[in-house]
């Protein structure tokens, strides 16, 4: 039984430690997401989803709609700030708007993910090797493409094709036999910073690309005949930004004029339907287009590349999520001039993903699948003569979001490789 003085210190010393660790998190600047809740929400008609885009614009509420209201029927993903659960529920109860909880909590997943990650980082010191299976920060995936680089000096090698607003390097892996000037297909991951899945497939994908040619006849054929280039850290300074301070930042970290809000959305400051409704002109907006077409140095600098690289035949944009395979159109309801093919391409691409662990997609046209947005990376490709311009949303539908556990990574990865590899096939066997 513990004596007065010692029943006296515990609540004091509980008070130290509480004080303490709002301190470390004050020091950090660490985002805390403590009783946030990620609520499904289906609205039945056009009116409920009117209701849904304005209770997004309220920035007081500081709701985050992790998938936006698109049409009737189709569910609607919303991460809701303790503080406003109470306002929100209210307001969807009140209109008659049904929803569920999806996360109950937001904080629990990060602090498993944090724990998940630390783990591996003592076993990677323990073993000196990298771990596939976990989620990284950004020194580490620049440090890992040393690695990839050294393991496989004649066929990879790391260009710069510029510096982010903050000035981080723009890395872009590059794989090629030889030549100048060849047909070239470039991927891209984590254009949207808090969707680390995508960046860990990237990994994930740019090490099978090197372990596979000369093993893979595909690759093999591909590698023979034609470049790829791969950023897999499209937007840095956004994803620093998710391990050191907010981890659901997706924007870029570019100061916008007059606005203490921070950031524009990469994959609507394209200039393919720049400006236009499937995107915002509210810097606060987590779908802001910027204050003009390229402002954005992250999306400039690929624009900068792919034009004066000249001979790309294929851009390949990967995202999550909500396990879809897209072409253009986004910004407009007309379908592409090769609609036809690039539908085709995508069923076969999905049926064999799904062959691999049954993992569903859905696939077509952006404006027609997911929903309307403009200034996206693969219309401005399309429109800019990329003929096989295509976004993945990987895993999954929603019970994790943009949370996946690095469980799901090698299993996310696997599966979307014969995808990847059909489209890349099939490009270089339909030259143009």
């Amino acid at each position: 039984m513990p004596s007065g003085a010692e029943a006296h210190l515990r609540p004091r010393t509980m008070k130290i430690l509480l004080v303490f660790a709002a301190l470390m998190a004050a020091a950090r600047s660490e985002q805390l997401f403590v009783g946030d809740q990620v609520l499904r929400i289906t609205a039945s008609n056009e009116d409920q989803i009117a209701l849904l885009r304005a209770l997004g614009e309220q920035t007081e509420l500081q709701v985050d709609f992790w998938r936006d209201p698109t049409t009737p029927g189709h569910p609607a993903d919303l991460r809701v700030p303790f503080s406003s659960l109470q306002a929100v529920k209210i307001f969807l109860e009140s209109n008659s708007i049904s929803y569920s909880i999806m996360i109950e909590d937001v904080q629990e997943l990060l602090d498993e993910e944090k724990r998940t990650m630390m783990k591996s980082r003592r076993l990677e010191r323990s073993t000196s090797t990298f771990d596939f299976a976990s989620y990284h920060t950004i020194d580490e995936i620049y440090d890992w493409m040393d690695t990839l680089v050294d393991g496989h000096p004649s066929l990879v090698s790391k260009i710069q094709i510029g510096q982010s607003y903050e000035n981080r390097p723009l890395y872009v892996l590059k794989f090629s036999t030889g030549g100048s000037n060849r047909p070239a297909i470039w991927l891209d991951t984590g254009i949207h910073s808090r969707e680390w899945i995508t960046q860990a497939t990237g990994i994930w994908t740019a090490n099978k690309i090197a372990k596979e040619y000369g093993q893979d006849p595909s690759i093999t054929a591909i590698l023979d005949s034609m470049d790829i280039f791969f950023e897999i850290v499209t937007n840095p300074d956004g994803f620093a930004f998710t391990h050191s301070s907010n981890r659901m930042w997706r924007k870029t970290r570019s100061i916008n004029a007059g606005s203490l809000c921070v950031g524009v959305d990469p994959n609507r400051n394209w200039d393919a339907g720049f400006g236009g409704s499937g995107s915002s002109s509210n810097p606060c907006s987590e779908t802001y287009h910027g204050p003009y077409a390229h402002s954005e140095r992250e999306v400039k600098a690929i624009v900068d590349f792919i034009l004066g690289h000249g001979n790309v035949k294929s851009v390949i944009s990967i995202h999550s999520y909500s396990q879809m395979l897209l072409y253009p159109y986004g910004y407009k309801t007309a379908p592409a001039p090769d609609h036809q093919e690039l539908n085709e391409l995508a069923k076969k691409a999905v049926s064999d993903l799904a062959a691999v662990y049954g993992t569903k997609y859905t696939y077509g046209s952006i404006v027609d699948t997911i929903y309307k947005a403009d200034g996206t990376t693969v219309d401005w490709a399309y429109d800019n003569g990329v003929k096989y311009s295509f976004t993945f949303e990987l895993r999954d539908t929603g019970r994790y979001g943009f949370l996946l556990p690095s469980s799901q990574i090698i299993p996310t990865a696997t599966e979307t490789w014969p995808a990847l590899l059909d489209i890349m096939v099939h490009v270089l066997e339909h030259p143009y």
